[in-house]
């Protein structure tokens, strides 16, 4: 086991594309580190430097504190588990397991004991006699992760092992990772696009947008502190809401959307005082579902329009519209695209009316139905607000002074702005 250490990793591609921008990020060993990022965000790519699988431009990668930028992949002592399994068809599922040890020239007998501890470990023992083809998705990937247990490595490498299979068993192998790497302890980088993953598999995740590393910390840190709008709206599931506000100065500081006014609590102004500075103009505002209540009573709060109900049986998901100003901006429009490019078309149309789709987490009971309008109020102290020129969260720390969100280098700042699609 070792740490891995990126100091100021950049890959450039011949055709001039810049697929990794000046990343440097410290992995513990024995941490479970996940790169998250929309398709083209640099990744996978980052991940292919640690295995040598790509040449590094500029920086240095190190692997239990020895520099590897000059080692060929077969040095490095890390094992990758790719997407398609890569398994050899023609072989048993022992003889894809064993693979790595006779390469070594293992003693046979080591060969076999090792194959057979690692069955029990991944629950293959009754299928070591089995051809590839023979296997369901989930059983080829505990193949394929076996092969790459087996070699005891420094390193676990996993490029979004889990996208071939289907939403059940993707859950299931989920936890199955998890649990392993935990009772192995080995150092694991893995990759993924689908924020659920990160959020539930790492002890910390690396957020990426167009080479350059956004924010990295704890699932709770992003979720709960996002440094700028393009993690605020990758991470979570429903995302976060986002709305343009403006914020006024009555008797206390006060964010405004059409009649409706909301108070902002007093320990945040203190928190934040920076927030002062954008009075009498229009600010991000960002509240999660769970944060945003529907309520009884007399017309009060925000008025919604209930367009779609989610039941999930401990709550629902309601998904409505509000009158309101979204917030559309190039760090949004990339996450619409990249996911779904109805929600691009969605956005734009409700630019154009001045209206904005939200979602909130509520109780099973009162039964909403689509077409009800409901009444809304958030919580105040979760409230989030973004500066819109630059995109970056007004945040809160320890000390009550106001950080800006993450503070970019003038170059990064110019390559998130001018790069073409990364790789």
């Amino acid at each position: 086991m070792a740490s891995v250490s990126f100091q100021s990793i950049s890959k450039v591609f011949p055709d001039g594309t810049k697929a990794v921008d000046d990343l440097s990020l410290e992995i513990e060993d024995g941490e479970f580190m996940v790169f998250v990022g929309p398709s083209g965000c640099g990744k996978t790519t980052s991940l292919r430097m640690v295995a040598g699988l790509e040449e590094i431009t500029s920086g240095e990668i190190l692997i239990g504190g020895e520099v590897v930028n000059f080692l060929e992949p077969r040095q490095r002592d890390v094992a990758m588990v790719f997407q398609n399994y890569a398994l050899y068809p023609h072989m048993s599922v022992f003889d894809n397991i064993a693979f790595p040890l006779r390469s070594r020239r293992v003693a046979k007998a080591e060969i076999t004991a090792r194959v057979e501890a690692t069955a029990r470990l991944l629950g293959l023992e009754e299928l070591l006699g089995r051809r590839p083809r023979t296997l369901s998705g989930g059983q080829r990937q505990r193949v394929a992760m076996g092969r790459a247990i087996i070699r005891e490595p420094q390193v676990f490498l996993m490029d979004e092992p889990l996208s071939n299979l289907d939403a059940k068993l993707r859950t299931q192998m989920r936890a199955e990772i998890t649990t392993l790497q935990r009772s192995l302890g080995t150092t694991t980088i893995y990759v993924t696009h689908d924020q659920v993953e990160a959020m539930t598999m790492g002890t910390r995740i690396a957020v990426m947008r167009k080479g350059i590393l956004q924010q990295q910390g704890s699932p709770a840190d992003l979720y709960g502190a996002p440094v700028n709008l393009f993690v605020a709206s990758f991470i979570g599931s429903p995302p976060m809401n986002l709305f343009k506000a403006r914020l006024v100065a009555d008797n206390g500081l006060h964010w405004v959307i059409g009649n409706d006014k909301h108070r902002v609590p007093d320990e945040i102004v203190d928190a934040v005082p920076g927030l002062a500075d954008f009075v009498g103009t229009e600010l991000g505002v960002g509240v999660r579902p769970e944060h945003v209540l529907p309520i009884d009573g007399p017309a009060a709060g925000i008025a919604g329009t209930i367009t779609l109900v989610e039941n999930l049986g401990g709550s629902q998901l309601l998904h409505m519209e509000i009158v309101a100003e979204p917030v559309i901006t190039d760090e949004v429009r990339e996450i619409a695209a990249d996911t779904d490019s109805a929600v691009l078309q969605t956005l734009e149309a409700e630019a154009g009316q001045q209206r904005v789709a939200i979602v909130a987490r509520a109780a099973t009971q009162p039964v909403y139905r689509a077409g009800d309008t409901v009444q809304l109020t958030v919580v105040n102290d979760q409230v989030h607000f973004f500066d819109l020129d630059s995109g970056k969260a007004l945040q809160k720390n320890d000390n009550g002074r106001d950080i800006r969100g993450a503070e970019l280098s003038q170059h990064r700042a110019e390559a998130i702005g001018n790069e073409g699609e990364t790789r």
